[in-house]
């Protein structure tokens, strides 16, 4: 899996785990030392609850990534809902 940063934005991020929509990517994490994309961020949810969370937003790390489409990224997070 590759591609470039740009290539993210407006993808919508769906969580494999529970089938939710997490919104649309709004930025990529990358080491520019190696070159590689290191997370994505999507647009914070008070609903979901994970050690991902931060603030206003989501940052979920590549290795949570399992597929991206033309139109969408597959995630797996999974959640703690209480």
């Amino acid at each position: 899996m590759g591609g470039k940063g740009l290539d993210f934005k407006h993808k919508e991020v769906i969580n494999i785990v529970d089938g939710k929509r997490m919104g649309y990517v709004q930025d990529v994490c990358a080491d520019l030392e190696n070159g590689v994309i290191t997370s994505i961020i999507v647009p914070g949810n008070n609903k979901l609850r994970n050690v991902f969370s931060g603030n206003n937003e989501i940052v979920i790390p590549w290795q949570n990534i399992k597929c991206i489409g033309e139109d969408v990224i597959l995630v797996e997070i999974g959640t703690t809902e209480g």
